[in-house]
């Protein structure tokens, strides 16, 4: 399927690594020109060089996305580096640490950059007649795999899959359709599945044991899937928090 995203222009925060990395790959491969961003400026930048060589136009910056201002200079700039923008991916997170101090961390990390990139970068989508935004969510934020206590990431997480969908049903008459993508365990190289499996097999292997399809999901079934909700594709798909979890969640999804 050709998803149409030829010539269009795509903003991924936390592309560096991980999802983030697969989501510009992806989107590269299918003729976007791209702006980037991460915390480190070395790693970025080899990402960069790297989709450049596959024929991607990259504009790539270093940016810490807790630094709200820093945020929103980095999506007008990608603006003017790329003649405007068509589609933008919220790809960030705080993390899962469990420490008093992770509810600040992640309402700086997870939730509040989710706002400035849709705050900042509507202006810019208006611009070109309308677009797509897709978040990052997470199976975690409305479904609990492996019994765990109260924590920061999942209460967050929900509520950027909240956020997401009131922008979507507040912005759809403006051409902007916004959506989200909620993993269940994806492993990487670095990620915490990877961990997980190194340093506590055994819960490695329970949670394996509970996604039917027998295998942990990878960095490219997120990218695909964002791919397609970014795309004209999915013109009529607005408000939609779509799971990619190997079947791992058991709610029935209405």
């Amino acid at each position: 399927m050709d998803l149409q995203l030829q010539g269009k222009r795509a903003l991924v925060t936390g592309a560096s690594r991980g999802i983030g990395r697969a989501i510009a790959e992806a989107l590269a491969d299918e003729g976007c020109a791209l702006a980037l961003c991460a915390r480190g400026e070395e790693t970025l930048e080899k990402v960069a060089a790297e989709l450049r060589e596959r024929g991607a136009q990259v504009f790539a910056q270093a940016v810490d996305v807790t630094d709200h201002e820093a945020l929103v200079a980095f999506v007008d700039r990608s603006a003017q580096e790329l003649g405007g923008l068509d589609i933008v991916v919220s790809n960030v997170s705080a993390g899962a640490d469990k420490s008093p101090e992770q509810w600040q961390k992640s309402l700086d990390g997870d939730l509040i950059p989710l706002v400035r990139l849709i705050e900042s970068s509507v202006p810019h989508l208006e611009q070109q007649g309308g677009g797509s935004i897709v978040s990052i969510g997470t199976t975690n934020a409305f479904d609990t795999v492996r019994p765990s206590s109260p924590n920061a990431y999942s209460a967050l997480k929900a509520a950027v899959i909240h956020h997401a969908s009131a922008q979507a049903h507040a912005l759809a008459r403006k051409g902007i359709r916004v959506n989200t993508v909620s993993p269940g365990p994806i492993e990487f190289p670095g990620g915490d599945w990877e961990k997980i499996r190194e340093g506590r097999r055994e819960v490695y292997d329970e949670v394996l044991a509970k996604i039917p399809v027998g295998r942990y999901g990878r960095a490219e079934d997120v990218a695909a899937a964002v791919a397609y909700l970014a795309s004209p594709r999915a013109g009529f798909t607005n408000g939609v928090n779509l799971v990619v979890d190997g079947g791992i969640v058991t709610r029935v999804q209405f």
